[in-house]
């Protein structure tokens, strides 16, 4: 297991073998570090994307998280609406149908993570929705770019797409990285700013839950990395100079997107697909695709940029 993460960092591994890779282990061998796996990777995935900053100009960035900015409100609002539909619907438990869809809704696991004190689910229902959208994450990272080019689109929209209907960040970056450096350039920032609305998005859950009668506990998690990715792109816009030690950072943080891949591939194990049952996979399924139709059909007939 270690030794396969350390093959990652050759700049011959792919986003895509290094997820394979890492669910090939989990899936035969199985993961014999599995807790370490789990608090390892967020925090790689804040480092890679930090480091994807400092070969960026601060003001392509702003500029494409401008232009995301009202597609992400839509979006988020529209997802939300729909999973909660679909989970009553389906006849998903309340708060693992809520999780899903907030999942869904903003950036996957980190989203679900940052509501569990406010929601306060059982340990089993935060198992399955992170489940579910763990490996509806593993699908699109495989999916996405073959659908981008199969239909055409530009680098620029297939940024803007895999942004709006990814679920985590780790494989917006990682599927953008597949289909060139625009599309990158445009996926990260849209990406971040829809990662932004786990802050507001969890200070309205507590406060619903709190007019419910529920209590309210834990602090809610603020996606500090986000900082840390303007701050670098900031740094090499404002001195020219260090554009090619900010472009050799980025290229150490994409080697290190890929080794975060290979951990989280190797964290969907058996016992996290037996804890997904039928009807919250069919809620993340259908709401997934819906969404991911409903944001290509946008770009595809000029709605989006």
């Amino acid at each position: 297991m270690p030794l396969c993460a350390a093959l990652c960092l050759l700049p011959s591994v792919s986003t895509g073998v290094a997820l394979l890779a890492g669910l090939c282990v989990a899936l035969t061998v199985g993961n014999p570090f599995a807790g370490t796996t789990r608090a390892l990777t967020p925090r790689l995935l804040s480092l890679a994307v930090v480091g994807l900053g400092a070969g960026m100009d601060l003001r392509t960035v702003l500029a494409a998280g401008r232009e995301g900015l009202g597609y992400t409100v839509v979006g988020i609002a529209v997802c939300l609406t729909l999973g909660v539909g679909l989970a009553r619907l389906l006849g998903v438990p309340r708060v693992t149908g809520l999780l899903i869809s907030v999942g869904t809704a903003i950036c996957g696991g980190s989203a679900i993570a940052a509501v569990v004190p406010v929601l306060r689910p059982q340990e089993h229902e935060t198992s399955v929705a992170l489940g579910t959208v763990f490996l509806l994450n593993a699908v699109a990272l495989f999916v996405f770019p073959v659908v981008g080019h199969a239909v055409g689109l530009t680098p620029h929209q297939f940024g803007l797409w895999c942004a709006m209907a990814i679920h985590d960040t780790s494989s917006v970056v990682g599927a953008a990285l597949r289909y060139g450096p625009e599309a990158l350039a445009v996926a990260t920032p849209v990406k971040l700013a829809r990662a932004l609305w786990i802050l507001p998005l969890t200070v309205g859950l507590a406060a619903w839950r709190r007019r419910e009668g529920h209590a309210v506990t834990g602090r809610v998690r603020r996606p500090w990395f986000i900082a840390g990715f303007l701050g670098a792109a900031a740094v090499v816009t404002v001195f020219p100079g260090l554009a090619p030690v900010g472009q050799g950072v980025a290229a150490v943080a994409r080697q290190l997107l890929v080794v975060t891949l290979f951990l989280l591939g190797a964290g969907l194990t058996r016992e996290t697909l037996r804890a997904v049952g039928l009807r919250p996979l069919a809620q993340a399924v259908t709401l997934w695709l819906l969404m991911a139709g409903l944001c290509l059909g946008a770009l595809r007939l000029g709605w989006a940029a």
